[in-house]
């Protein structure tokens, strides 16, 4: 099969999201002058090492908005223990609605910036906003963030390491579907 996007394709459903898999998902927490917010984001990676960068793209919603406002943001980690409230912040509430209260989500602060996270996230960025990108159609954002700040719980650290395995850290797939983290294999790189 083969297919031009933009004239379309003969599917039920996209192909694009489940192709480009699995993504990590950008919880990504904000704080603005009506409140707190909570949304994940399905286009989030991290893209350089020194300084540590990361990136996210979508709609403009809330988050982005903050993040205009603020300066800041936090990218946090999605466990399997907290993939469901992850889901239920995906509503499409009211601009000005706490998310963290809609879908029972502990909050916590932030070190180094003026911004909730996740308080049971086994791992959480607090990052400076470096960049807004306006994508190509205009109706996407494209936010590159540099971390100044990470958070990560003690009982996910094995030898020195970061788990993903036993932190249960979940990843985006395409349509409805997501992965959870069960299996690592290592592989050095040619010397």
């Amino acid at each position: 099969m083969f297919y031009r996007p933009a004239e379309g394709h003969t599917l039920p459903h996209s192909p694009f999201n489940a192709i480009v898999a699995p993504r990590p998902i950008g919880w990504i927490s904000t704080r603005g002058s009506k409140g707190d917010n909570l949304a994940p984001y399905s286009f989030f990676n991290a893209v350089a090492y020194s300084p540590p960068q990361v990136v996210f793209a979508g709609g403009a919603k809330d988050s982005l908005r903050n993040i205009r406002e603020t300066g800041v943001f936090a990218a946090n980690v999605v466990s399997r223990a907290l993939w469901l409230q992850m889901n239920e912040t995906s509503a499409p509430l009211p601009h000005g609605t706490d998310e963290f209260t809609h879908a029972q989500v502990e909050k916590a602060e932030c070190h180094e910036i003026d911004c909730p996270r996740v308080a049971l996230s086994p791992a959480t960025l607090e990052c400076r906003l470096q960049q807004v990108v306006t994508l190509e159609g205009g109706a996407d954002f494209l936010v590159i963030g540099t971390v100044i700040g990470v958070h990560i719980r003690d009982e996910f650290l094995t030898d020195g390491r970061f788990d993903a395995v036993k932190a249960g850290v979940m990843a985006r797939l395409g349509y409805m579907d997501y992965l959870q983290v069960t299996e690592l294999q290592e592989l050095d790189r040619p010397k």
